[in-house]
């Protein structure tokens, strides 16, 4: 192969001119002046080609034409009347014969799926159980009441009723020792006081409130103090004066809605007036503290005895009747202790009665139901016990 020969699409015109006797312009000698028959080359130039060339070597491979599939002929329904024999090429099992029920009119009788059997009685609760964090959640007595649809009124047990019993007899051992030995115990009365009446009206947590309500009662017990008992009236009515406008004060100052101002106004008044109200106690003579006290005691753990209703009601009385006589008798108020252990024992009903209220919870019966027989049989008292003394 020639390195510098002409293309053959330029050699292929050349020769269609030639053969066509078109005049030629140049001889060879004159268009290849250097006797080679080529042109002048310059070594140190590389010899390019512009135009579009054909590659000869790649031949592109012809695939066969695929014969067409012929449609399959259509089959007549006499052929596929029969099913192929067992066996024969092509042919697929029979599936299994199912067994039917002879047909007949007669209808037969259903029987019916017996009854599930009733479950048996669930054992019977405790009073309050273990609080759990996983697992089935008990209902509490107050949700299973109110679920159910019983009365509102729930008892504190007795339980709430020995410690309330435990807090009078403090209370009276205060009492026979002097002021300051009644202030211990008095403190706490109120501090419990404070925090059972908001939990009893579903206020939880109300620091501020709890706060507001058993700084009344110290304010109150510092009055007493200082102004003695001939002047107690007048220190108790004057603390729950101020407390009144104070608590008035800061509920306007807050930004809750109105309902909700509306209740804690009436909450913390409420708490605030029992515990400046249970400083009667440290306003009453000694002796009235020490029966009436411990009437109280007697009263609430009577009032928890396993009994009917009424019949716990009438045992309560007496019982705070005959601790009034006894504790008289004690103190040298003799059988006028009588009324005054009668009149504390039914003021501390009431005060137990307010703490079953309103499917009441077991902190609810902790707290209130401890503190409220105390509480409200301080001012019956510091009167009884004047009046008698």
């Amino acid at each position: 192969m020639r390195p510098y020969a002409l293309p053959r699409a330029a050699r292929s015109r050349c020769s269609r001119r030639s053969q066509e006797g078109e005049p030629h312009s140049m001889s060879s000698d004159q268009q290849y002046p250097y006797g080679n028959g080529y042109p002048y080359q310059d070594p140190n130039v590389a010899q390019t080609w512009e135009g579009q060339t054909w590659d000869t070597q790649y031949q592109p491979a012809v695939q066969p034409a695929q014969p067409v599939q012929q449609p399959a002929p259509p089959v007549a329904a006499s052929d596929t009347a029969h099913l192929p024999a067992q066996g024969a090429p092509g042919a697929y099992p029979l599936p299994p014969e199912v067994p039917y029920d002879t047909p007949t009119t007669h209808l037969r009788a259903v029987t019916p799926d017996p009854a599930p059997a009733a479950p048996a009685p669930a054992p019977a609760q405790p009073g309050y159980g273990a609080p759990t964090t996983s697992g089935h959640v008990r209902l509490t007595d107050a949700q299973r009441a109110r679920a159910e649809g019983r009365s509102p009124i729930i008892e504190p047990g007795m339980q709430p009723a020995v410690l309330t019993a435990a807090l009078g007899g403090l209370l009276a051992a205060g009492a026979a020792l002097g002021p300051y030995g009644l202030l211990v115990p008095l403190v706490l009365l109120q501090a419990v006081t404070a925090a059972g009446w908001f939990r009893l009206n579903g206020m939880w947590p109300a620091r501020q409130g709890i706060a507001l309500a058993f700084a009344g009662g110290l304010t109150a017990d510092v009055a007493l103090l200082a102004a003695g008992r001939e002047h107690a009236p007048a220190a108790i009515l004057g603390t729950l004066g101020v407390w009144v406008l104070l608590v008035l004060v800061l509920q306007l100052r807050s930004h809750a809605g109105s309902d909700e101002r509306q209740y804690g106004l009436m909450a913390t008044v409420a708490s605030s007036a029992l515990a400046v109200l249970a400083a009667g106690h440290l306003a009453a003579v000694p002796d009235a503290v020490v029966v009436g006290c411990l009437a109280v005691a007697v009263t609430v753990v009577a009032r928890a005895l396993p009994l009917p209703g009424a019949v716990t009601l009438v045992v309560a009385l007496l019982a705070a009747a005959g601790a009034g006589v006894a504790a008289g008798g004690m103190t040298g108020m003799g059988a006028r202790g009588a009324l005054l252990g009668l009149g504390a024992g039914v003021c501390a009903l009431v005060g137990h009665r307010v703490a079953s209220y309103d499917y009441p919870s077991r902190f609810v019966h902790m707290t209130a139901g401890v503190a409220l027989p105390l509480a409200v049989a301080a001012p019956a008292v510091y009167v009884l016990g004047r009046a008698l003394a």
